[in-house]
């Protein structure tokens, strides 16, 4: 079973999925709700690689600067002018202002800052997600739904995890992506059989790891028809207010859908929020546009998570594949900048209200210490309760520590 075979047919059960709920089979009133108090994490993913240093580290006068102000937050920090509601909150979240990557394309950027290790051809990495829905999707036997979602946009693969711990994509709106939605009882009866025929021939066959792996993903799908726990998809449930809170926009609400999920049990939940490429009138766009619409929605998930009392038990990391370039560029834009940046991450009982570490005054460089991907992922599991110890075998029979032994970020650490 080939790769691309393998995919179709995890698309086509994940349709099945999709298809019964469209067709209206519905699912009780009142969601279980699993114990309370557990670890999970939420990734707000800002693709594209959004100016750090006009939001969470200006320099104000200095040639690099540009036009925006700082002000003061409810932690010992500040942050841009633009973040009103994010400045009430920043009690509960901390910046890590002292990043400092070597991955300044996208796709490379992308794969390093969710797995912790540069791109290789000869091995896949699992992403934070997975690595993170696998140490603690135990803990939690009664989960019926994927324990890694992604809202909104594609998050990186299990890699040599497997598919079981693939992150199962949907939009703002609780649909799974990019599928078709329109399969009548009949023929969904019947492809449930054809499908359920053709997996048991393939284990018995003995064709390798694939095949098992790829029935307990169909499994899984096949579940969500009937789970009553389906219904923490359903941000539309929500009350007015509450929808018009966190923002009546995709990011917002794939923030609510990402408390909702953690609410129900998911460990890991990620919810992007696309459009930081600015090579090109970046202060316009980010006044106008992104950062409204940042600020809103990730404000209400943090206040939304501390009245819940869930913000002890949730990291919440905020984060790009890269930051800009300090020098801004003729077209009124930033380019990409990997060598001195920030991200934000607060929750699960790290240290919070505080700024780790500084650049200098024009934002060129890190001035100390300075972290990696790798040192935020081991941070992050840490504060879930995951060891650094934990190594995995890649297919190859190479043993991989988790978070590629990333070292801790020792100011966020109690």
């Amino acid at each position: 079973m080939n790769r691309r075979h393998f995919m179709s047919h995890l698309a086509g059960a994940s349709a099945l999925a999709g298809s019964a709920l469209a067709m209206g089979q519905t699912l009780q009133a009142n969601a279980t709700t699993l114990k309370k108090n557990r670890k999970a994490a939420i990734l707000l993913w800002m693709g594209g690689g959004p100016s750090t240093m006009d939001i969470w580290d200006l320099k104000p006068g200095a040639a690099t600067g540009g036009p925006f102000r700082p002000i003061s937050t409810n932690g010992d920090v500040q942050i841009c002018e633009h973040m009103p509601m994010m400045a009430k909150n920043m009690d509960k979240m901390s910046i890590v202002r002292s990043m400092s990557t070597r991955e300044a394309d996208h796709m490379r950027g992308r794969y390093y800052m969710h797995t912790g290790y540069v791109p290789n051809p000869n091995v896949k990495h699992p992403s934070y997600g997975s690595v993170i829905a696998h140490e603690l999707a135990a803990s939690r036997p009664d989960l019926e739904i994927p324990p890694f979602v992604s809202v909104g946009g594609n998050s990186e693969g299990p890699g040599f995890l497997g598919m079981s711990w693939a992150p199962f994509s949907v939009n703002s709106n609780g649909q799974v992506r990019n599928l078709d939605m329109g399969i009548a009882p009949d023929r969904l009866t019947q492809r449930v059989q054809a499908l359920k025929m053709m997996e048991t021939g393939f284990i018995d066959d003995n064709r390798g790891i694939a095949a098992s792996e790829h029935a307990k993903v169909i499994g899984k799908t096949l579940s969500l028809m009937t789970s009553e726990q389906m219904r923490a998809f359903k941000v539309m449930q929500e009350p007015e207010p509450i929808q018009e809170r966190y923002g009546k926009n995709n990011f917002g609400r794939g923030c609510l859908m990402a408390r909702r999920l953690v609410e129900a049990g998911v460990p890991f939940v990620e919810v992007s929020l696309g459009g930081w490429d600015n090579h090109q009138n970046i202060f316009p766009t980010l006044q106008d546009n992104k950062l409204p619409e940042l600020d809103k929605g990730m404000s209400a998930l943090m206040e939304d998570l501390a009245e819940r009392s869930m913000l002890d038990d949730v990291a919440v990391i905020w984060m790009g594949e890269f930051s800009r370039t300090p020098r801004i560029n003729g077209n009124s834009g930033r380019d990409h900048w990997a060598r001195s940046w920030s991200a934000v991450v607060g929750g699960a009982g790290l240290n919070s209200g505080i700024a780790v570490g500084k650049t200098n005054e024009d934002g060129t460089r890190v001035d100390g210490m300075s972290y990696t991907s790798e040192d935020m992922m081991a941070t992050v599991c840490n504060a879930l309760g995951i060891s650094l110890e934990t190594t995995f075998t890649s297919q190859s029979g190479r043993p991989m520590k988790i978070a590629n032994s990333g070292k801790l970020i020792k100011e966020l650490v109690s």
